[in-house]
């Protein structure tokens, strides 16, 4: 077991090779591209809405569709079940998420510049744990705009989880909730860095040694 352990310390010291910092230092453009396009999306449907009412949550924001029209309506929709109206204040997580992402493209410049084996494992760690802890605040923060709703509403329904992906029917609207393209590029960015370190620390004698 002690000659596992050295092993491993020795292979978390090695740098990483040149073409593993080419492209850590390009999959910074996924973090950057993250901040322009929205990470969720969801449509609703309903013989009222026949073009459905969009919103779209974004890394630092939420928006509505028709130029944020759609927000202002599915707000005034929320208030007769009472369901809190969807405010950007509300949306605490989308305060720290910004800097999240900002301290992401710092880490991964930094690895790609002057990291060895330990600060790629330590890099997809954090890049796993922001991608579940965002995902799990985001399935918590539909929970809760769903069950806690006022008993004085105009009309009285029974809580309910919103759909975090897919489709589902709510009363008479149909409700599509679908990732965005933000979503998709941060997940390739966590993908490629988690391959990466695992390509250093499982397969050394083919990538870590070539840079010794």
């Amino acid at each position: 077991m002690s000659g596992f352990w050295t092993r491993f310390h020795e292979i978390l010291h090695r740098p990483v090779v040149g073409w593993s910092r080419a492209l850590l230092a390009v999959s910074v453009v996924l973090l950057v591209l993250a901040f322009t396009a929205p990470l969720w999306h969801i449509h609703m449907v309903a013989p009222q809405y026949p073009q459905g009412l969009d919103l779209h949550v974004y890394a630092h924001t939420i928006e509505g569709g028709r130029e944020g029209r759609d927000l202002n309506e599915i707000n005034t929709l929320n208030h007769y079940i009472g369901m809190r109206a969807l405010d950007r204040a509300e949306f605490t997580d989308l305060d720290w998420i910004p800097f999240a992402l900002g301290a992401l493209v710092l880490l991964t410049l930094r690895v790609a510049a002057i990291g060895d084996v330990r600060a790629l494992v330590d890099l997809a760690v954090i890049a796993v744990y922001f991608s579940l802890f965002s995902a799990g605040r985001f399935v918590y923060k539909l929970w809760v705009y769903g069950h806690n709703l006022d008993p004085q509403a105009p009309f009285e329904v029974e809580p309910f989880m919103p759909p975090v992906l897919g489709t589902q029917q709510l009363a008479n609207f149909t409700v599509t909730s679908l990732p965005g393209p933000a979503t998709f590029w941060l997940g390739g960015f966590v993908t490629l860095v988690v391959l990466l370190a695992a390509a250093h620390v499982l397969v050394p004698g083919r990538i870590g040694a070539r840079s010794a």
